[in-house]
């Protein structure tokens, strides 16, 4: 039987590859990630495909080799390696070493010579090579025992392969090379050739570099364009193209320092890759080892064998859980007693929908201590679902334990269960804690905070998934349809998991500054806020909505024949393809910006600058519009109501967002247009039933309030004392002119100057938003920075103190990780500055709306208004308040929200009421 063949795998040329081929990762640390995951992906695949072969990782070392002994020139144009790729170097040789693979990085001769010389030797031995690159120069080493692999293009390449491919034998591919030269290793070859000639040439003469130099007369005979004058050429660069020639052979008689004997199959040092994900976040590979299931690594035949014990250590949590089944009413009352003498304890429920309006309780699990859990199945009804204790008499049982002020509840997204539970009567009370916003509140970029993702972060466990237990798609069962084998170990680990997160997550919390009390005093007071806004819900016109529909169509259509007439024929607006080909090679307009792949960018900013100079962009931009509108709103949002309530209720997300503000969906809320009619129009669908008004009260100019309060800058602080007009007042410092005399125009200039410069925009940025030239921008940015120096002395110490500390924080202590603040990529590290400057404005203005919520909403509870909070957007409370009452609302919702925040400059809230949200605001 044949022996598996010797794999050699081009590190270096994948790496290269790697980093510029696939989307750039960073870690949350700023680490650069995307290049050596790319490389492992494709070693995983080499592992999974040749799991018998012995094989070798091999890379160039630093320093010359041989080459630039012969060649001065050699490769010095090539640019030094950027320093994202550089960084992830050591990284991935530490993967590659930890999936038990041989690495070779060999001084003197390039990753080809030491690959090269390998096969021939294993050839010599009797046993075939694979060859794993992305390199062409490689083909010259094919022969009938050799063959490439590109895991990147999926290709095999034998002899028949490279001559199908290049048009040549494996042979005549170095004097291919040597002809054509390569620019990125700065081989000369001879001018004027390329490879269409080379190829010509090759073919034509049936030979190398010796055929033809033997023979230059022939060469004028041969059929190709450029025949007749290439022998002058190719005898003016005789010495070029044999050096060449040299330069392009890859040697395959290296003394090398190793052998095959040093090649070996991988025997993976799994403790070792553990720490690597982690470190590196791959988080899908971590999960895959921790359970085994990691398919170029656990599965690679000729490892050592895994014996059963260190099987079930390696994916079983560490600590063996002891999970209870109650359907007894004896186990009940056990559990019951038990939760009464403790001080906290871990809930969830299990339910038949996301949604919490419609969720029906399936059951409830239960968790007192780290590796013990309960579930109560309440409402399992497939056909053969053994008998359940009574649903209604185990939530009156848990009534009281629920509403105990004095325990804590501990849970996962506890909004959710809240709601739940108040749909059937309870009110989920007491102190709180929620894993997913005590991990948000420790670092809101660094991962995902849902559970599993936690789970696998913090505790390094992987989770049983709702698709392991309930299928996918649209045969998925609901909760209520699955069996209880499978039901109650995943209800159990759930509680189990929460409750080990948060006696984790809770002490890191309280070690790092002001965190403990943004958790405690901001965001869990919140979600009993939130989660009665959502329940209250809006009324929403859907006539109204569905009348600005059909408007909308007619319009669309209209844009639609506007734009087939400005191009000269239909094409698909949708299409970014059509649409390039008509704009910039039917109308020859200039292009802006090209895609990764280089075809001509149509993105909104692009079409949007366009639009400025050119039609059709300015109706395409149009149409888009429109079309966006009456997809994702106008259409969308009847479909919303619901039956029961005849109110849209969306939900509120408060772990989504990097600066602490809050997000919405089904309905987005954020969204909404102002600015345009149309936006307008869909403002006006929210109303307020018959009696009661819609009163909007909206934070102005908080962020600008927030920067005087941070920058202490005069200029800033005395305009808002005056009660200034602060855009009005900007225009007469950056235009020098009086208050009195600011046209509406510089208003407008200074109020993008304003809101630019908070959120770190560029004199370019400036220049295209005002459309004005950049040094004219630049000017205006000198002038503002002159008028109120405080706020430049903000912003340089604000990047330092980023720089230093490595993230920035909200007055009230809520911080703002930036991972890339020290990237060695300009274009992200400048990013992370211009985020470092913002972020405090922008999420203490979040922190100042949430204490908002929260003080109007206790008030709310106890004032004896006739009022309804029913909306939270960005700055803005909208409520829906009875008629008779709507003024002394108005004034008292005003003074509370005003005294949310002590600042060194008075907040101030514009508060108006109306039938609907567009006449309130």
């Amino acid at each position: 039987m044949a022996r598996a063949p010797i794999v050699l795998v081009d590190g270096s040329s994948y790496l290269y590859r790697a980093f510029h081929a696939l989307p750039p990762l960073t870690t949350s640390q700023g680490q650069p990630t995307g290049a050596v995951k790319g490389v492992l992906n494709m070693l995983k695949r080499l592992i999974k495909d040749y799991p018998d072969s012995p094989m070798a990782v091999v890379f160039d070392a630093p320093g010359k080799t041989f080459r630039d002994d012969m060649y001065e020139a050699y490769k010095a144009h090539r640019p030094p390696m950027p320093d994202d790729l550089r960084s992830q170097v050591k990284p991935l040789h530490d993967c590659v070493t930890s999936l038990g693979l041989p690495l070779l990085c060999i001084e003197g001769v390039e990753a080809d010579d030491v690959i090269g010389t390998l096969a021939h030797k294993a050839t010599q031995s009797g046993r075939d090579a694979v060859i794993s690159t992305g390199d062409k120069d490689m083909a010259q080493l094919v022969n009938a025992h050799i063959t490439l692999v590109n895991t990147m293009k999926d290709e095999t390449l034998d002899e028949a392969g490279v001559k199908n491919k290049f048009g040549l034998p494996p042979a005549l591919i170095i004097d291919y090379l040597a002809l054509m030269g390569d620019k990125v290793d700065n081989i000369p070859g001879v001018p004027g050739v390329g490879e269409k000639t080379a190829i010509g040439l090759l073919q034509g003469m049936e030979g190398g570099l010796d055929t033809i130099y033997g023979d230059l007369e022939r060469v004028k005979t041969l059929s190709f364009r450029g025949a007749k004058t290439l022998p002058k050429k190719l005898e003016e660069h005789r010495d070029q193209a044999f050096l060449s020639y040299q330069l392009a052979t890859i040697k395959t008689d290296c003394d090398l320092p190793v052998g095959l004997d040093d090649l070996d199959i991988a025997h993976p040092d799994r403790e070792r890759l553990l720490e690597l994900y982690r470190t590196l976040e791959f988080k899908q590979w971590l999960a895959e080892l921790l359970d085994g299931r990691d398919e170029g690594v656990d599965d690679v035949a000729g490892g050592a064998p895994i014996d059963d014990a260190e099987e079930e250590a390696g994916t079983q949590s560490p600590t063996a859980r002891q999970d209870h089944v109650i359907t007894e009413q004896r186990e009940l009352d056990a559990w019951l007693e038990r939760l009464e003498k403790a001080e906290r304890f871990c809930v969830d429920l299990e339910t038949t929908s996301l949604n919490y309006m419609e969720a029906e309780i399936v059951g409830v699990g239960l968790a007192l201590e780290p590796g013990e859990a309960a579930y109560i199945p309440l409402a399992h009804d497939y056909l053969d679902a053994p008998a359940q204790l009574d649903r209604d008499a185990v939530l009156n049982a848990l009534k009281p334990l629920l509403e105990d002020s004095t325990k804590i509840k501990i849970g996962q997204n506890l909004k959710y269960d809240m709601s739940v539970l108040a749909n059937v009567g309870i009110t989920l009370a007491g102190p709180l804690a929620d894993t997913m916003l005590a991990s948000y509140v420790l670092n809101s970029t660094a991962t995902r905070h849902d559970m599993d993702s936690l789970a696998l972060k913090y505790l390094g466990e992987t989770t049983i998934s709702f698709e392991d237990i309930a299928g996918k798609g649209a045969k998925q069962l609901t909760f209520n349809q699955i069996a209880l084998e499978q039901a109650a170990p995943y209800a159990c680990e759930d509680v189990d998991i929460t409750l080990r997160l948060h006696e984790m997550l809770r002490p890191q919390v309280e070690q790092e500054g002001e965190l403990a009390a943004v958790l405690d005093a901001l965001e869990l007071p919140l979600v009993p806020v939130l989660s009665r806004i959502e329940r209250n819900g809006v009324s929403l016109d859907a006539e109204r909505l569905h009348t600005q529909s059909h408007e909308l169509a007619g319009r669309i259509r209209e844009l639609e024949s506007e734009a087939f007439k400005l191009a000269g024929r239909e094409f698909n607006l949708g299409s970014p393809k059509q649409l390039g080909e008509i704009l910039f090679n039917e109308q020859k307009i200039p292009v802006i910006k090209k895609t990764p792949k280089g075809a001509p960018s149509t993105a909104e900013a692009v079409l949007e600058e366009l639009a400025l100079d050119y039609p059709l962009p300015k109706v395409i931009m149009e149409h888009r519009g429109l079309s966006k509108l009456k997809s994702t709103y106008t259409d969308k949002l009847p479909r919303l109501i619901n039956p029961r309530t005849g109110r849209v209720h969306t939900s509120y997300h408060q772990a989504v967002t990097a600066t602490g503000r809050l997000s919405s969906s089904d309905p987005n809320l954020q969204n909404i247009p102002i600015r345009t009619e149309e936006g307008r129009k869909i403002r006006q669908a929210f109303t307020a039933r018959p009696g009661y008004r819609i009163v909007a009260a909206d934070y102005s100019q908080i962020e600008l309030r927030i920067m005087a309060h941070l920058s202490e800058d005069k200029g800033l602080l005395n305009a808002f004392a005056e009660g200034k007009d602060i855009h009005a007042a900007t225009a007469a410092e950056v235009f020098g002119t009086s208050l009195e005399k600011v046209s509406g125009d510089q208003r407008r200039s200074a109020k993008a100057i304003n809101f630019g410069l908070i959120y770190g925009m560029s004199a370019w940025g400036l220049s295209r938003q005002l459309h004005i030239e950049r040094n004219q921008a630049q000017t205006y940015i000198d002038r503002y920075f002159d008028r109120y120096p405080g706020v430049a002395r903000y912003m340089e110490r604000i990047r330092a103190q980023a720089a230093e500390d490595g993230y920035v924080e909200t007055v009230f202590g809520r911080r703002l990780y930036l991972p890339e603040i020290h990237s060695q990529n300009r274009n992200r590290r400048q990013g992370a500055e211009r985020t470092a400057i913002n972020a405090p404005m922008q999420g203490t203005a979040a922190d100042i709306i949430k204490r908002a919520m929260i003080d109007v909403d206790g008030w709310l509870a106890e004032s004896g208004f006739d009022a309804l909070m029913v909306m939270q957007v960005h700055d803005e409370l909208v409520f829906e308040v009875a008629e008779s009452q709507v003024e002394e609302f108005i004034a008292e919702v005003q003074k509370r929200m005003q005294a949310a925040a002590e600042l060194k400059v008075e907040l101030t809230v514009e508060a108006e009421s109306g039938a609907n949200w567009d006449e309130a605001h």
